[in-house]
């Protein structure tokens, strides 16, 4: 009997009509013998709303009870869902990440799991229940609620899984991982399979259909994870481990986009290898994560250093930099779209690179900054050349 761990999203539980239909999708999956836990997301915009409510009362609402406030999107949804598969039947019963053992460390908002356990949960299998979890949620030492960050749920469901010993499946509004959003560019191609490490740098990288610290854990602990549309026979993608046969086919897999960055450069700053280290140690502190990072030659032994951060972090950022350069000397831009090229296939393709940057030449698409990896080049370009850009990469490589 094998135990299949699925992740709901809040777009497949938005209304009580649509928790009935996944209700009914997992009787049928426990009719079929395999022990079923299933990891739910709010209802629809539910967090959305909860933050709009804490924010009517305060600009920068206390992040612990930020925390306290938006995890209980979940607990309604699991108790909802339980209530259905009860109505129809069948024993199910739902936990919170309290009840679980769930266990947190790290920032309210963007906490990370260290352990959980399994007793009740196994228990609650063993006693052939239906098991619902809260996703998303934590509690840390002191026994206070955190949250794992947008798209948590996915995480809490591959941690499970990885604690089960069992299989992952995330069932959401899409039928699986396109090379392009098919939002913006309509030629996109389905991908039966996409390797661990492709996967993660496209969901760092912008593409939401799964959290990228859900995709680390898999790869971590070699869980295969199932991404398909939920209540539908269509098949979806599978994220695991690709063979080299697969690793050679082409050099791109596929493109990621983000408008949820900025460029901060700081003026004349010292080129002291100590005032930089202790800069980016501080931004570091605050969890804050850095992307794009670009510095120009030493004048006077001053440099100009430009660097990515995510909207969002641009007042927490703001606070560190003032000790290191003066106000006039900090420039924020928020024209910018991080575009990437993602392919495991570029380890053993030359020349990727130079004709992604003919392609922008020919097409007058200005790079701000860029920043590469084995697998991947991240260029910072302006928002209006984004749609330009993924057409023509995306016709260039086949995507």
């Amino acid at each position: 009997m094998a135990v299949v761990v699925q992740k709901y999203g809040g777009s497949s539980l938005k209304t009580v009509d649509k928790i009935k239909k996944v209700a009914e999708t997992v009787i049928k999956r426990k009719d079929k013998g395999d022990s079923v836990v299933v990891v739910v997301s709010a209802m629809g915009d539910t967090t959305d709303e909860l933050i709009c409510l804490a924010k009517q009362i305060s600009n920068n609402p206390d992040k612990r009870e930020l925390d306290a406030l938006v995890s209980t999107g979940e607990m309604i949804s699991s108790s909802l869902l339980a209530m259905a598969i009860k109505n129809m039947g069948y024993d199910a019963v739902s936990y919170t990440a309290y009840q679980l053992g769930i266990k947190t460390s790290g920032q309210f908002g963007k906490s990370l799991i260290d352990d959980i356990d399994g007793v009740k949960l196994r228990e609650s299998l063993i006693e052939g229940k239906i098991v619902i979890i809260a996703g998303f949620q934590g509690i840390n030492e002191d026994g206070d609620i955190t949250t794992l960050g947008r798209g948590g749920s996915d995480t809490t469901a591959v941690a499970i899984a990885v604690r089960l010993g069992g299989v992952c499946e995330i069932y959401t509004d899409v039928d699986g991982i396109y090379s392009v959003d098919p939002r913006n560019y309509k030629n996109a191609k389905k991908l039966d399979e996409i390797d661990y490490e492709e996967m993660l740098e496209l969901a760092s990288l912008g593409a939401q259909v799964m959290h990228s610290r859900s995709i680390e854990l898999g790869q971590k602990y070699n869980i295969p994870i199932y991404v398909g549309l939920s209540n539908s026979d269509i098949p979806g993608t599978i994220i695991k481990e690709v063979t080299n046969m697969n690793m050679e086919s082409k050099p791109v897999t596929g493109i990621a986009t983000s408008d949820d960055d900025v460029a901060v450069t700081l003026g004349e700053i010292s080129n002291r290898i100590n005032i930089l280290a202790t800069l980016f140690e501080r931004i570091a502190s605050k969890k804050i994560n850095i992307d794009m990072i670009s510095q120009t030659a030493p004048v006077n032994d001053k440099v100009n250093i430009s660097f990515t951060i995510p909207k969002e972090e641009v007042g927490e950022c703001m606070e560190i930099l003032k000790d290191f350069v003066s106000a006039d000397k900090i420039s924020i831009d928020d024209d910018l779209t991080k575009f990437s090229v993602v392919g495991i296939g570029m380890k053993n393709t030359s020349g990727v690179t130079a004709t992604v940057f003919k392609l922008f030449d020919e097409n007058n698409i200005q790079v701000k900054m860029i920043t590469t990896s084995e697998i991947r080049i991240t260029c910072g370009i302006k928002r209006e050349d984004k749609m330009k850009a993924i057409e023509i990469v995306a016709e260039k490589f086949a995507l």
